[in-house]
């Protein structure tokens, strides 16, 4: 019995060994980095992974909105995740995550819930509805980003409900300020089509947002777009559009209002890239070029439209202010095929820069290796 029993360990232990060697050799992701850049897959297998956050422990953690839940990837040092554990479920489309003083909030598509979070167990337990009221999403945009920003307080990005068209629900189209205990509702800015991704300068505090512009029904689109987004900014929906640094007033909008006095995005990026995610590189660990810069997860546009998108790119800070976008990581669609739609980034405990991937269900990892 106890020789079956030792046989049976050692064919456990050869199955896993077989397994590690497997990954080993897999081939790398077909992405394509600056020199001294590599990219590795850092977990695969998870679905539609989309928001991601560090815990105060360095655990990245993910969303999975059509799953309901919020898992925790586990690497203990080994450079990929060597353990999924759900860290919350049977949740309603939950997307932005965000930890304050060392506790979870989620955004589903619906209202922001607070967590009690164990870092050790990488479990959320007694949750309450900070907001319970937001706009819930139907078929168009059902995203809700979410950020603390350096006074406290929770932004969140809220998408509209259709094309074009005058929304019922002043939230929509906009980012919306709430103390940390969810009371205080204040429009912070309004007239962003749909806004997903949320980060502060690390320097001046200022808050970025990533935009999706219109889709006309003739076909075609204006730009979409990066900014900063300052409080009681109008950005322009639906009225108005941005385009090569001025506004025009939208042609299929029949009650037009006019566009001056509206505030114009800081960088054009083009129509249907989809820009989602978006996080600064506050780490040491990248040469010092690339410290302070903003990196944007462009997810890619839909397969009836020319190819946009599919890469993340860098926005250059000279002096804290933007002035230049290049891109950073090419390849994740060649031709027809696509390898993988990124979504979300940001930075991890090590340095690298991690992006989830909701068409390969999986989290690359970005490093520099020094020569």
């Amino acid at each position: 019995m106890a020789a079956l029993a030792s046989g049976a360990l050692a064919a456990v232990v050869l199955a896993g060994l077989l397994q590690e060697t497997r990954r080993a050799s897999d081939p790398p992701p077909p992405i394509d980095l600056p020199p001294g850049f590599t990219a590795d897959v850092f977990a695969a297998g998870l679905g539609p992974a989309r928001a991601l956050a560090v815990d105060p422990a360095g655990t990245l953690i993910v969303s999975i909105p059509s799953q309901g839940k919020v898992v925790a990837l586990a690497d203990r040092g080994a450079g990929r995740a060597v353990r999924t554990v759900t860290v919350a479920e049977g949740l309603h489309l939950p997307h932005g995550l965000a930890f304050r003083h060392g506790d979870l909030y989620v955004a589903e598509t619906g209202r922001i819930l607070h967590f009690r979070y164990d870092a050790k167990t990488l479990a959320a337990r007694d949750p309450v509805v900070v907001v319970a009221d937001l706009p819930a999403g139907g078929a168009h945009h059902w995203t809700r980003g979410i950020a603390f920003g350096p006074d406290g307080a929770f932004y969140v990005s809220v998408g509209s409900s259709c094309d074009i068209c005058r929304e019922a629900d002043r939230r929509r189209a906009s980012i919306v300020r709430y103390k940390a205990d969810g009371s205080g509702e204040r429009l912070f800015a309004t007239g962003l089509r749909n806004p997903v991704g949320l980060a502060f300068h690390p320097r001046s505090g200022v808050l970025w947002t990533t935009v999706n512009e219109r889709d006309w029904r003739r076909g075609g689109a204006p730009p979409d777009y990066v900014t900063e987004v300052y409080q009681d900014g109008a950005y322009g929906w639906p009225d108005c559009y941005a385009e090569r640094g001025l506004f025009v007033g939208d042609p299929q909008l029949q009650d037009r209002r006019d566009c001056q006095g509206l505030t114009l995005p800081t960088l054009e990026v083009p129509a249907h890239s989809a820009p989602l995610g978006l996080a600064f590189y506050t780490g040491t660990a990248f040469p010092a070029p690339y410290r302070e810069s903003l990196f944007v997860a462009m997810h890619g546009s839909r397969p009836e439209l020319p190819a946009a998108g599919y890469k993340l790119v860098r926005v250059v800070f000279r002096g804290g202010r933007p002035v230049d976008i290049e891109d950073f990581a090419t390849g994740w669609r060649r031709d027809d095929r696509v390898w993988g739609r990124p979504v979300d980034i940001v930075a991890g405990r090590d340095g690298a820069l991690y992006v989830s991937d909701d068409h390969g269900g999986r989290i690359v990892r970005i490093a520099f290796r020094a020569r």
